[in-house]
């Protein structure tokens, strides 16, 4: 479930200004203030159905925005790129050929 939810953050953070405010306003409460979907439907005067359909309508969006537009993804390969770089550099022997080659893939997924 962390899993999930951390996949989630983070592809609304990519994409949230793709959203209706009503549908970032859902998420914002569901996912990053950990309001459950009771709560939320009390507060918004609906159906803990009706939060519940719009989260995951919302959730599914999140995801075809995310295959079609690959942002979170391009994100994981630089971050697993820098995560490389950065153990090379740690190194005693020094910058090496495999840094620039890996220098080369990080300008290429930007």
């Amino acid at each position: 479930m962390l899993e999930k939810t951390t996949r989630v953050n983070f592809l609304y953070d990519f994409y949230q200004t793709l959203l209706t405010d009503k549908q970032r306003i859902y998420m914002q409460l569901y996912y990053l203030d950990d309001l459950s979907l009771g709560e939320i439907a009390e507060e918004y005067g609906v159906s803990r159905q009706a939060v519940y359909d719009n989260v995951r309508r919302t959730e599914a969006m999140l995801e075809d925005y995310e295959n079609k537009l690959n942002l979170f993804s391009k994100f994981q390969k630089r971050m697993e790129l820098v995560d490389e770089l950065e153990h090379l550099l740690s190194d005693d022997n020094g910058p090496s050929e495999k840094v620039r080659v890996l220098l080369t893939a990080f300008k290429e997924h930007e």
